[in-house]
């Protein structure tokens, strides 16, 4: 059996030898040198998942650098030591082995996958690739073409589009305010300095969240973590601070020529540490969460055809809190469709949420959990993200407690304070008939 064929084979085994959610023992570990991680340990095959999250993200570009951060992560696989990229390429194949590379506006993410007789060979590949990267010029052209063509495919795209305008509304100058993968024109600039200096902003101690799933004890953890991470510098560039959220409900129209116009529209939303967050959390599945039976749905959707599919979501980033939706809608249709979601947003403010709702919505909530755990990349993904989110390890034993103790006082109070009809702002890119910019 070939290396990929051997891994293909090992990710179809992981799938079916799961542990059962309700059952994951999830231990924290501290290594000798002190970095600390989370481990679910799973021994029923020789597989495992490691997560590595650097707190900061895109948001750590230096001024006049937009784009560096996201280029620069990009560039990780390009080659690292003295394998330049498709040498590097060979040599992650060759050990049936997977990274990858992603980032945010919050964070920078390693994701790595392994078989346990590679262990130690695909780790110290991958501390070559943190301590070690080449970013080659030729690598950084080519890699830098490619997101250039992405932002380009973007400018014609309505909902990012609308993306970028209603995140210049909300945040101003704040990184949070423009795309984390830069502009056309200082993508263009960054030169090859650039890029070991979003390096050095991101990879550091003082932000770094871990979790492993899989293969592997505790003890052996450790020993990886020292090798793979201890000569990490003690800190990196400074986080910017809050974002000051500067949504004031209006109206915003984006000439785009479509027959279909895209909205997102939202308000000032709730911190994920916030007492009242899982009362939200609750509030925001009847108003127009991820299921058919949401208000939302009903209302814009079932009852008048506005839509194929609205949405509402809670945005809790680490420097500021938004609550947002979407919506597409024929020109013809969306200023009624705007109507209608800015009723729903009053409705429920005013005259709260029925028992049935809550109850439905609960069930719901606490029903889908479970189907997150669906693999051991994935449960490192989410043991990873609980960290940065400050949650304790018996989060995932007590989250769908949290769902059901919400009340129904509690939510219809939590609407009556939170929702803001008027404050709502739709930022619609198209040609929406009715409907002209107010802000």
């Amino acid at each position: 059996m070939t290396p990929l064929k051997y891994f293909a084979a090992a990710l179809v085994a992981c799938f079916l030898a799961l542990p059962a959610w309700a059952g994951i023992k999830i231990e924290e570990v501290t290594s000798p040198g002190g970095i600390k991680a989370w481990l679910v340990e799973d021994h029923s095959i020789p597989f495992s998942a490691l997560e590595l999250r650097f707190r900061g993200g895109t948001s750590l570009d230096a001024p006049g650098k937009r784009g560096a951060v996201y280029l620069m992560t990009g560039l990780l696989e390009e080659g690292s030591g003295d394998l330049r990229a498709q040498d590097y390429a060979r040599a992650v194949e060759s050990l049936a082995a997977e990274f990858s590379y992603d980032a945010d506006k919050d964070s920078v993410s390693i994701s790595a996958r392994f078989l346990t007789e590679n262990r130690d060979e695909a780790m110290a590949l991958l501390r070559q690739t943190l301590f070690e990267p080449r970013f080659d010029q030729d690598a950084l052209d080519r890699v830098r073409a490619q997101v250039l063509a992405g932002l380009r495919s973007d400018a014609k795209n309505p909902n990012k589009i609308a993306g970028e305008v209603f995140s210049k509304l909300a945040f101003g100058d704040h990184p949070y305010g423009s795309d984390g993968k830069g502009t056309l024109e200082t993508v263009s600039a960054l030169s090859r300095q650039d890029i070991f200096d979003a390096y050095e902003a991101v990879f550091a101690r003082d932000r770094l969240y871990v979790s492993a799933v899989g293969d592997i004890t505790a003890e052996e953890l450790g020993a990886l973590l020292d090798d793979l991470l201890g000569a990490l510098p003690p800190e990196g560039a400074t986080i910017p601070g809050p974002a000051e959220v500067s949504i004031e409900g209006g109206v915003t129209v984006v000439d785009f020529e479509t027959p279909q116009s895209v909205a997102l529209f939202g308000q000032k939303g709730i911190k994920r540490e916030d007492p009242g967050f899982f009362t939200a959390y609750v509030m925001n599945q009847i108003l127009g969460g991820g299921s058919f039976e949401t208000r939302l749905m009903t209302e814009v959707r079932e009852k008048r055809g506005l839509t194929y599919g609205v949405y509402s979501y809670l945005v809790p980033r680490d420097l500021a809190a938004v609550y947002m939706g979407s919506v597409a809608s024929a020109n013809g249709k969306m200023a009624e469709a705007v109507e209608v979601i800015r009723n729903e947003w009053r409705r429920m403010a005013e005259d709260g949420v029925t028992e049935k709702e809550l109850k439905d919505a609960q069930t719901y909530l606490t029903g889908a959990y479970p189907l997150r755990f669906d693999g051991n990349s994935r449960i490192a993904s989410i043991l990873a993200g609980m960290q940065m989110d400050h949650l304790p390890i018996s989060y995932v034993e007590t989250r769908n407690d949290r769902i059901n103790a919400v009340t129904l006082e509690a939510v219809n109070r939590f609407a009556a304070e939170f929702l803001d009809p008027e404050g709502l702002q739709f930022v619609i890119a198209g040609r929406p008939e009715g409907l002209e910019t107010t802000n």
